[in-house]
């Protein structure tokens, strides 16, 4: 996955202290680089003297030239002293990337009366000409360079970008129609296409079994290697060794349409046909290519596909995602709830030293490929995108895993806060009884960037959106002292 690049656009005023401004430029550089976010930062260095956005025309045009050449994801405006609204929102709007408004805390007044810098007034004017330009913008509550609330708020704004950014250059490849029964599955195509610049590549079942079994016929290192990761990796004394040369081969098959195709997630109709063309399940391969940042959805289900990408990217790619069927209360826990599938969860995931590759226990034909066993618990992110009747939304939710009865298939058993609550938003829609996990709270990110997704409505059950803007202004965190003021 290439890397998100920003560009670092700091700005001044003439008739604020220049120097002071020059200062802050470097201090702030210095401050997000501590954050240790794996983030390429494009700056303004050699296109005037400072290195600063000023009120001057011809530096608005070059460094939107800079920018649009380095072909930067967002855009970081912190405002030095004042700042200069007209050039922030000349730039801004030439970009059409999403854009970071934040200055430092101003220090009290000289002994003289005068004061060096009047960051926080910029940032309002700046605001106000931004929406003139119909410019949308994350804002960062006014503070200190090393103040939590800084931190915090860029950190989940370079997710957002980053979300914001796979989003709109996501292709899915679609292998096979829904299966017939799963009216759940059906998705509006042209629709996703025209609002969101989805793209869908769909190839048929025929393609995916011929590729698998030319593969499986040879000795190609990559079939080599996904064979001796399973071996390694899964207890699969309950198969043969022809299935999990099978089960290797179809893993390489999809990564390799999905490399040749520009995909960066796959929804695949997982049976009952392709037992009948390759005589095993799927879930396994679509457990692996998960893992490896391919997420993999069934039955089909391409909006399932969507939420996985952004979810993936609201974590900055760091971790894997899991799909997963909402399916039964806990026995026992009014707010706990199973998350299960027949074998696909990521076998990182697992609770097991050596998780079980097992034949399908539904179906008669009882084909193998699936990958059983309970995975870890802890804190997660549960999402879901989808829409209908042309209105499209996100819903967003925290969980942690608990205890529960045992079953087969892919499983964790989760607790939140108020189950009924869950299931009536889920009931009414316009959501599925499919979901994606991630362990990590990627609500925040996910949020911030719906404001770049024009026709994409958050919709968060818990936290609030009341809690989740409040935690974004640091409402949450305790004031600064006076000491944290740059010296």
């Amino acid at each position: 996955m290439k890397k998100l690049k920003l560009g670092y656009a700091p700005t001044r005023r003439f008739t604020f202290s220049a120097e002071d401004a020059f200062k802050y430029k470097v201090e702030i550089r210095r401050q997000i680089e501590s954050f240790g976010m794996d983030i390429d930062i494009v700056d303004l260095e050699g296109i005037n003297e400072e290195g600063l956005l000023y009120d001057d025309h011809i530096n608005a045009d070059l460094i939107s030239k800079r920018f649009k050449q380095e072909e930067v994801d967002a855009v970081f405006f912190p405002h030095c002293n004042f700042g200069t609204e007209d050039t922030v929102a000349r730039v801004a709007k030439e970009l059409g990337k999403p854009v970071l408004l934040w200055g430092p805390r101003d220090e009290a007044p000289l002994a003289n009366g005068m004061r060096l810098r009047d960051t926080q007034c910029g940032i309002f004017a700046t605001g106000k000409v931004l929406r003139r330009f119909n410019v949308p913008f994350t804002y960062i509550t006014n503070s200190w360079v090393n103040d939590p609330v800084f931190e915090r708020g860029f950190t989940n704004f370079v997710a957002a970008a980053n979300v914001v950014r796979q989003f709109k250059n996501l292709r899915i490849l679609q292998i096979g129609p829904r299966p017939s029964s799963f009216w759940t599955m059906i998705c509006n195509e042209g629709e996703l296409l025209e609002r969101f610049g989805i793209e869908i590549h769909p190839i048929t079942l025929v393609d995916i079994q011929l590729r698998t079994k030319k593969i499986a016929a040879g000795n190609s290192s990559e079939l080599t290697e996904a064979m001796d990761y399973i071996k390694s990796e899964l207890d699969y004394s309950e198969v043969t060794e022809e299935d999990v040369r099978r089960i290797a081969a179809l893993k390489v098959a999809m990564k390799t349409f999905a490399q040749e195709t520009g995909s960066s997630a796959i929804a695949i109709q997982c049976w009952s046909s392709l037992q009948d063309a390759l005589s095993i399940m799927p879930c396994l391969a679509n457990a692996i290519l998960t893992d490896e940042q391919i997420p993999v959805t069934c039955e089909t289900d391409i909006h399932g596909a969507i939420t996985s990408i952004m979810v993936q990217a609201a974590a900055m790619n760091e971790r894997p995602t899991f799909f997963a069927d909402i399916t039964v209360r806990h026995p026992e826990n009014e707010n706990g709830e199973l998350l299960f599938h027949c074998g696909n969860f990521p076998v990182s995931m697992s609770v097991e030293e050596r998780p079980k590759l097992r034949k399908h226990f539904l179906f008669d034909d009882h084909a193998p490929g699936t990958h059983e066993g309970q995975v870890r618990g802890g804190d997660m992110t549960i999402a879901r995108f989808d829409g209908d009747h042309g209105d499209y939304s996100i819903f967003l939710g925290r969980a942690r895993g608990i205890e529960g009865p045992y079953t087969r298939g892919s499983y964790v058993w989760v607790e939140v806060n108020d189950w009924p609550l869950w299931e009536e938003k889920l009931v009414k829609g316009p959501y599925v009884h499919h979901s994606v996990g991630i362990h990590a709270n990627v609500i925040p990110a996910i949020y911030e960037a719906c404001n770049y997704i024009p026709g994409l409505t958050p919709d968060p059950v818990d936290p609030t959106e009341q809690e989740i803007q409040r935690w974004l202004r640091g409402s949450d965190l305790a004031k600064t002292s006076r000491s944290n003021i740059l010296v």
